[in-house]
């Protein structure tokens, strides 16, 4: 293909796997970092994405990134991409606009929620609600994860936030711990455990309510932090509901941070390619067919059969 495609932060975790899925796809990669452009130095941003076709934000955390990386872009005339999972950051980069196409959350968290919800409403114009329970092995966080989630309980408080009549909410109810069944049997999970699906969902589907959910292994796996060893496993089990009627949509996988890049490079491939419907901020269910999006990854990302 060719592309000169710049990776902001190409030497964390989730940069690398970026890197190689470009290189797998014949884009040109183009790694370049904060030693090289500080996120407030905005002639370095500059120099460094000249010549690039697009750019793909993996330095979180996004509150500091986001906004500069998007103006960098909007100078240089490309398109941008990032994996933010930081709720306030997404509602910061879905609040600013864009005068060039630009897709916040496009990973694991986020991204494939936003397209699962948005195939799972297929003709519907509308839903009362939609669930997105995350039913991981466990989690082992990079320093670039606790770094983010740090900044995110930071700009909120310390308090939790909900997406509920139409609006995000903070709050300071405890989250419920109950039981999800998912398609390979049920699970403990803590409700309202709101991912960037809070934001990516309701920014584009007429849905007053998106309530998140995360596996009880998982959730100690978080607050654990220790050293990332084995990938983890998962199921994401989206269920969207109007009156009487249910439409559910379900992918497993393995290694939330490896799955991140395909989805981020699919994006990226397909808005040079002119496969797109917005110019300015969408979420991936905006932005792409999200139907036919998911079929392109279902090597990487499988669908599986709901329970």
């Amino acid at each position: 293909m060719g592309h000169k495609v710049a990776v902001y932060g190409a030497s964390g975790h989730t940069g690398r796997f970026v890197l190689a899925e470009l290189e797998k796809r014949g884009f040109e990669p183009w790694p370049f970092g904060r030693a090289q452009a500080a996120a407030d130095d905005p002639v370095a941003l500059d120099r460094a994405l000249t010549g690039a076709a697009a750019v793909v934000n993996t330095a979180g955390p996004f509150a500091v990134t986001a906004a500069p990386l998007v103006a960098a872009a909007e100078r240089a005339g490309i398109p941008y991409v990032d994996v933010a999972a930081e709720i306030e950051a997404n509602a910061d980069t879905f609040a600013r606009g864009a005068a060039v196409p630009v897709v916040p959350a496009m990973a694991f968290f986020g991204g494939l929620a936003d397209l699962l919800v948005t195939a799972a409403m297929a003709d519907w114009p509308a839903a009362d609600e939609a669930h997105v329970a995350y039913g991981l092995s466990g989690w082992q966080p990079t320093p670039g994860t606790l770094a983010a989630g740090a900044v995110s309980r930071d700009r909120r408080g310390g308090r939790r936030v909900r997406f509920h009549d139409g609006r995000l909410e903070y709050h300071d109810t405890p989250p419920p711990v109950l039981t999800w069944e998912f398609p390979s049997g049920p699970r403990e999970v803590i409700g309202e455990f709101s991912m960037a699906d809070v934001v990516t969902v309701p920014s584009h589907l007429a849905i007053p309510s998106v309530t998140s959910y995360m596996s009880v292994t998982a959730a100690r796996g978080l607050a654990a932090a220790g050293a990332r060893e084995e990938p983890e496993t998962f199921e994401v089990d989206v269920v969207v509901r109007r009156g009487g009627e249910e439409r559910r949509a379900c992918v497993a996988g393995r290694d939330i941070y490896a799955v991140s890049a395909p989805l981020a490079v699919e994006a990226v491939q397909r808005l040079l390619t002119g496969r797109f419907r917005v110019t300015g901020v969408a979420s991936a269910g905006a932005m792409f067919d999200a139907a036919d999006f998911l079929q392109s990854l279902s090597d990487v990302i499988p669908a599986t059969r709901c329970s």
